[in-house]
Order: structure tokens, then sequence, then C-alpha cells
């Protein structure tokens, strides 16, 4: 029977991982966001055109980071894997890679460098879900992982205002320099605080008659593609991260070309409000998830669902605004509305699948939600761009994030389909 102390010291410790985790999922996204409020000085510098920022800023990294998710995934699904040094050693590749993008003299080396923080960053989510989800009970699992996510609007924030900001005074390439190098301590933190909860049964594992292997890769994946509530919760997270890559990406080069405003002012006034209501969303949404989830599961996606479309109209008057203080303002609620999803959105994913196919659940999700999101929304938006400049000039990105905030009706549809299907599936396996 477990004291108090024993039930207290549980608490800290799993108080103590969550914040390194979210500390480390801050620096993910500093480093995976930071390109796009680099992108315009970039391209002036290099000469590229919004095709190639598209490419650089999404398909070079989210390629790699999706096709490698699924394979560490199920490595970290082996009862045997030590997740907190797998994420340590992510997070030491990606940085690294982060750094070498300020050497890279040409298109195809900054691609090759995006390609390896893309490699790096496969490695922190799929197993940091995994040990979240073992570490907290289901009903406050919405909550934690919500905390988590919060490392997305953070490091969002961060990522523009200090990259902007650098950007400015000191130029793109010590940009990526100065915000790269710092997470390799961050690793060394990781390697040695972080403990593994698996690893303290690891005797009794290997002492039992017959220990649960991890699942075969192909089992795995029939387990999560089984459920149509995962299914359609892949079509929901998937429309609605090709979206939010795609505005994020545009969005800064809209308020630098539309609105004469220097990176570093984008950096500081998009990112501040971006963040803040990013924040707001990811907290909220997960508290909302978690409070009327208990009374109905159906409940954990209907923010999302009634967010996404209340964020549409709002979203339009937005860009349709004269002047940028005022456009900046009416983005915020669409912000908040569009962050909803995040926490029971990997919260549901999680419930969906046996414990076993944890990580394997979340790097599906993520695989389809970074090679259509981030893979595919910068640059179909890059494309757009390019393909409307003839007609509207420097205006075209602005008729492309018209089309972009029209668009959130579809995720907002598919989160209200699947949310039919969760009484009766989420954790069906207890």
């Amino acid at each position: 029977m477990a004291t108090t102390a024993d039930t207290a010291s549980g608490s800290q410790s799993v108080r103590v991982t969550l914040w390194i985790l979210l500390i480390v999922y801050i620096f993910n996204f500093i480093d995976r966001q930071i390109v796009n409020i680099l992108a315009e000085p970039i391209a002036r510098d290099l000469d590229l055109s919004d095709t190639q920022i598209g490419l650089m800023t999404g398909l070079a990294f989210a390629l790699f980071y999706t096709v490698l998710g699924l394979p560490i995934a199920r490595y970290a699904d082996r009862p045997g894997t030590n997740r907190p040094r797998l994420i340590a050693v992510a997070l030491g590749l990606w940085s690294l890679m982060t750094a070498m993008c300020g050497l890279a003299q040409n298109f195809v080396q900054l691609l090759l460098a995006r390609i390896g923080v893309g490699v790096g960053e496969a490695g922190c989510t799929p197993p940091a879900h995994s040990l979240i989800s073992d570490m907290v009970q289901p009903e406050k699992r919405a909550s934690a992982l919500a905390f988590y996510s919060l490392g997305i609007p953070v490091g969002t924030l961060l990522g523009m205002i200090i990259g902007g900001t650098l950007a400015d005074f000191v130029g793109w390439r010590e940009a990526f320099l100065i915000v790269g190098l710092p997470g390799v301590v961050l690793a060394l933190v990781v390697w040695f605080v972080l403990k593994d909860p698996r690893r303290s049964d690891a005797a009794a594992i290997l002492r039992a008659k017959n220990p649960a292997p991890a699942l075969p890769l192909r089992q795995a994946l029939a387990e999560v593609m089984g459920s149509r509530a995962f299914v359609l919760l892949l079509c929901a997270g998937s429309s609605a991260a090709f979206l939010s890559y795609g505005k994020t990406t545009w969005t800064t080069i809209f308020f630098q070309r539309t609105h004469d405003l220097s990176p570093g002012q984008v950096g500081l006034w998009f990112g501040l409000l971006g963040g803040v209501a990013g924040i707001l969303g990811t907290w909220g949404g997960g508290y909302l998830a978690d409070r009327f989830g208990a009374k109905s599961w159906r409940h954990v996606l209907s923010a999302p669902a009634i967010g996404m479309t209340i964020a549409v109209p709002l979203a339009i008057l937005a860009y349709q605004a004269p002047s940028w203080p005022l456009a900046l303002a009416l983005l915020f609620l669409p912000t908040v509305f569009n962050s909803l999803y995040y926490g029971p959105t990997y919260s549901a994913a999680q419930g969906l699948v046996p414990l076993r196919a944890r990580a394997i659940a979340a790097a599906a999700l993520l695989f389809f939600q970074n090679l259509i999101g981030l893979g595919l929304g910068p640059l179909f938006f890059g494309m757009l761009s390019d393909w409307l400049q003839p007609t509207y000039g420097e205006e075209s990105v602005r008729y492309v994030l018209y089309g972009a905030a029209l668009l959130g009706l579809i995720p907002a549809f598919f989160f209200w389909r699947c949310s039919l299907h969760l009484d009766a599936e989420l954790d069906r396996q207890g």
C-alpha cells in the first residue's frame, strides 16, 4: 500500500517531468518556428521564391520528421527503452542542426540543415506523450498533455520575438546560431535528471515468465487505425495543422509585405499576440476537455469543433483590416479558438489505443499532422501566392490568407464527427 510520502514523491516526480518536458517542447518549437520570422530576410539574401520559402519552412523539415517518427515511436514503445534518454539525444541533434542553418551559404545547404532539424525533432513528442500518459491518471490526461502542448505557443512566441529581434540587430545567420546551441545544454539536463518509470520495473519484467513485448509495428498500426474515431481524429488534426502551419508562416510575411513591418516588429507584436492567445487556447482546450469530458466523452472535442467555426469570420475580418494594429487585435480571438484542439486531440489519441501502442498513436497523429500540415501547408500557400502574384502583386498573400481562414470549417467538421464516436471508443481498453 502506497504511503503518503510515496504519493507526494510520485506527484513531485510527475511535476518535475512535466516541467522539463514542457521546456524541451518550447525549445522544439523555437527551433522549428524561428525560420518563419527569418524567412523574408533569408529570401532576400539567398534570392528565394515564395515556393522555395514554403519548401524550406515546411516540406524539407516535415518529410523526414514524419517518416522517422513511426520507427522511433516503435522503439519508444519497447518496455526496455529509456524514453528520457531518447528525447535527450534527439534534442541535442536538432539543436546542433538549427545552429547549422546559420552557416548555410545557399538554398540547398539550408534545406539540408532543415532536414537535420526534422530528423532530430522526430524523437521528441512520441516518447514524451507515451511517458506523460504512463505517469498521469486518465481523467487528468487532457490537462497534462495540454500543459506539455503549451510548448507550441510559448515556443512560437519566443521564436518569433527572439528570431525577429536578432534578425534586426545581428542578422538571420547569427539568430540561428544563438538559438540553436543552448539546446545542447538542455539535452544534458534531460539525460541526467529525468527518469523513466518503466525502468524501475525492469528487473520485474526480466524475471516474469511471459513479459509483455512491444506490439509489432504492423499490429500496432492495425490497432490504431482500427478505431473509426482515431481515423476521424487524424483528418481533424491534419487539416487543422495544415491551416495552422500555413497561416503562421504566411501571416508573418503578410505583416512584412502588406503592412511594412520589420522582422523584429512582427516577431514582437505578432509573436506576443499569437503566443498569449495560443497559451490561453491550449490550456483552455485541455481544461474544457477534462471538465465536460467527465460528463460525456464526446464533449472532449466539443470546444475545438465550436471554436474553429467561430474563428472563420473573425480571421477574415482581421486580414481585411487597413492597419496592422487593428489586424493584430482582430486575430487574437481566432488564434485562441484555433488553439483549443491541441490537448483534446492528443488526449483522445492516447485513449483510443492499447497501452503498448501509445507512442505509435502519437507518431501516427504527428505523421499526418506534420506531413500534411507542416509539410504541405506552407508550401501550398507559397505556391498559391506565386500563382496569384501576377494579378495581386504583394497583396497575393492577403488573398491566400482569406482562403486559409475559410477552410477552417473543414477541421471543425471532422472534430464534430469524431466526437460522436468517443462515448463508444474512448478508453475502452481501460
